[in-house]
């Protein structure tokens, strides 16, 4: 393949960082994970589940892994299933709760985060398409301890936060309600608390949409600004592994980088939290989920949530 220049170039660098950066977005490690490492796996389909043909999923996933751990096969976090449509360069992103008891194939009963652990990306893929309907063309697998830093580098995000919250361990003075400005730390903290939230996980889920908007509207804004790309794209790549062609991954970057911010949309799937063997977990609205995976599966658009 020809190497792309100009236009084609600047998109493919553009792709390439808001592909990292919305994983990213969704990854908040414990300050003690000090290994960065971004993973981009191709899945492919058993059959069964079916998608339109000018829709990709990536389902994006933080890995809990500690230092020394296989990054692949450990519990999984932030779980967020985002469709692109490349013929009109809508979005949609489906979030998951962690701790969400569904049926993994061939584990039985489990929260939903077990299934990288179990059996990797695959496993992860799988569990997500039996409670959504959608089966993902690819998995993004991250830890990423510089995440803040990513996050200082762009110039920090704007975020619309519905609602003032606190948290005593890290964010004491708290975030106000409306339209905020989120540096690094910040936004690890807006996307990492849930026990001051009213839904817990559901709107700690939601946030995590939110840094996703934030993410893509600041490379939307920023993209011809001398040097933007490429001090991301450089830092980047310092840390992506994938098993993804050229061909490919320019592909992928490209419907990344023309996604419309307006036609963005975002739902968490709902559910009660209860217990099971003496460990929290959540039940999930699977009728809801179904109906959500339904209606973004073929065009990566959701009317409602």
């Amino acid at each position: 393949m020809s190497r792309p220049t100009g236009g084609l170039a600047r998109a493919l660098r553009l792709g390439v960082l808001a592909i990292v950066l919305m994983g990213a977005a969704v990854v908040v490690p414990d300050s003690s994970v000090q290994p960065a490492d971004v993973e981009l796996v191709r899945i492919k389909r058993a059959g069964g589940v079916s998608v339109g043909p000018d829709v990709i999923w990536i389902l994006a996933v933080g890995s809990d892994a500690r230092p020394g751990e296989d990054m692949l096969h450990s519990r999984g976090d932030a779980l967020q299933l985002v469709g692109i449509n490349t013929k009109t360069d809508a979005a949609t992103a489906i979030g998951v709760p962690r701790d969400s008891w569904v049926a993994i194939p061939g584990h039985g009963m489990e929260k939903i985060n077990a299934a990288l652990y179990f059996g990797g990306p695959s496993a992860m893929a799988g569990a997500m398409a039996k409670l959504t309907g959608v089966s993902p063309d690819y998995v993004m697998v991250t830890r990423f301890p510089f995440f803040e830093n990513m996050i200082d580098d762009i110039g920090g995000i704007e975020v619309r936060n519905p609602r003032a919250f606190t948290d005593p361990y890290l964010k004491r003075d708290g975030f106000k309600s409306g339209r905020i400005h989120l540096g690094g730390y910040d936004a690890m903290a807006f996307s990492r608390i849930r026990k001051s939230l009213p839904g817990g996980d559901f709107d700690r889920s939601a946030n995590q949409q939110r840094t996703l908007r934030g993410i893509h509207a600041r490379i939307r804004s920023q993209a011809d600004r001398p040097g933007f790309i490429e001090r991301g794209v450089m830092t980047v790549l310092k840390h992506l592994s994938t098993d993804l062609g050229p061909a490919e991954l320019y592909e992928l970057a490209q419907a990344v980088a023309q996604v419309e911010p307006g036609k963005i949309t975002t739902c968490v799937i709902g559910g009660r939290i209860g217990a099971v063997g003496g460990q929290s977990v959540v039940f999930p609205d699977v009728a809801q989920a179904r109906r959500l995976g339904s209606a973004a599966r073929a065009d990566a658009t959701l009317k409602g949530c």
